[in-house]
């Protein structure tokens, strides 16, 4: 039998840890990145779910099992459970194929909470929030979302291409409208919000987050080393709005670097992805398939490593909702070249940390990459002010601490009550 989740009885103005239920149906914190559906929501709820344990909190993180060998629950860390709930067949399923299965994902969460309901809950995507209003609503526990993406600007940027479900945008302003509150993680969004209707005041800003002690500036890295071509590096899900294709056209106009794309399948299955084929096409027409090096799937822990074994990193998205990845090559230090997009427009301060260039514009990307490699000096002072930068602001001690608030917010109003005398 489930373990219930243990409420812990809150009063205002007497802090005390909480209960806290994480939703992430297809992202779980377990799992490998670089996948098509495996990325940035992941390592936010892991690190997310760490950082509020840090705090004495204790956090249950519920995700859909895809895969029958999976454990009902598995201890990720102390006061971080991970539980892997039964929606749908126990193998891996596009995301976009999901919402039919989270009526059974909602009824789970009903019938563990009826042993002790959480004290919050806080969706991650949209369809954890279908989910999460569901069994919220049925054990009155306040309910917080975070979008990672919207499907408004999905559509509006792939228009035909989105293959998320019909129902998507109309159901994401019905959470944003329902939920206690919306944690936004970027101006950009909180714009796309109001939009919908969803009004500033009921959506504050949180940022994503990094750890700088595991992402941190190696030696090795902080100069270019002679005798090895420039090296760039292209890092994240090998879906085309990342744009990778854009990095390997900047790459015909570099020469003297190399290209390092990090993601998608693993290394020995990289040959059959249809992404793979696509993009070494694309260099073998510009030229430039000795120079782009296809890493495949990358390990977590060698991320860093690989961050700061390189000399610009680059993040030329369509769209970005936020962007882990810059904040990463900043806390190692790294130069970062992006799109002026979503969240990449708060984190890289152009002209500081790295440059801002416009989206789906090769040569621009071309320009910015050019100026940082003609200018060691420049790519230094850039990694460090990054570094700077990501202390000051994004750590994910800050992060929960930001995050904590607007939960005791929301549990200040809808349960406060006159203290004895």
């Amino acid at each position: 039998m489930t373990s219930p989740i243990r409420p812990v009885r809150y009063r205002p103005g007497r802090p005390r840890p909480l209960s806290i239920a994480l939703v992430s149906e297809h992202a779980s914190p377990l799992a490998t990145l670089g996948g098509v559906d495996a990325g940035g929501q992941n390592v936010h709820v892991a690190a997310l779910a760490g950082a509020l344990a840090d705090r004495g909190h204790r956090v249950v993180v519920y995700t859909r099992r895809d895969d029958p060998g999976l454990p009902e629950r598995t201890r990720m860390r102390a006061r971080v459970e991970v539980r892997h709930v039964p929606a749908g067949p126990a193998e891996p399923i596009p995301k976009d194929e999901l919402l039919p299965h989270m009526r059974d994902f909602a009824y789970h969460l009903i019938n563990e909470w009826q042993a002790g309901a959480p004290d919050l809950v806080h969706a991650h995507y949209w369809m954890s929030g279908v989910a999460s209003l569901i069994a919220a609503r049925e054990h009155h526990v306040p309910l917080l979302h975070t979008y990672h993406a919207l499907g408004s600007v999905k559509k509006r940027h792939q228009g035909s291409s989105d293959t998320s479900p019909a129902a998507r945008i109309t159901l994401e302003k019905d959470i944003g409208l329902r939920c206690d509150r919306v944690i936004a993680t970027c101006r950009d969004e909180v714009r796309e919000l109001g939009l919908m209707g969803i009004y500033p005041e009921k959506s504050p800003i949180v940022p994503c987050g990094v750890d700088p002690k595991r992402f941190r500036p190696v030696d090795s890295a902080a100069e270019h080393r002679p005798g090895r071509p420039y090296r760039l590096l292209h890092l994240g899900r090998l879906v085309p709005r990342k744009g990778a294709a854009l990095s390997i056209a900047a790459l015909a106009r570099l020469p003297g670097a190399e290209l390092l794309i990090a993601g998608g399948p693993p290394a020995d299955r990289l040959d059959g992805d249809p992404e793979v084929r696509r993009l070494r096409a694309l260099a073998l027409g510009a030229g430039v398939l000795d120079r782009v090096r296809f890493l495949g799937a990358v390990p977590g822990e060698r991320v860093p490593a690989l961050l700061g074994d390189c000399d610009v990193v680059l993040c030329p998205a369509d769209y970005e909702p936020f962007g882990i990845v810059p904040l990463e090559a900043m806390a190692c230090g790294r130069p970062v070249v992006a799109s002026a997009v979503g969240g990449q427009l708060d984190t890289v301060a152009h002209g500081e940390t790295g440059l801002l260039v416009p989206p789906g514009d090769a040569a621009a990307l071309t320009r910015a990459v050019a100026l940082l490699l003609d200018d060691p000096a420049r790519r230094l002072a850039y990694g460090e002010a990054g570094r700077r930068r990501v202390l000051g602001h994004y750590g994910w001690d800050r992060v929960a601490a930001a995050t904590e608030a607007v939960y005791r917010s929301v549990l200040t109003s809808r349960f406060s009550v006159a203290e004895p005398v």
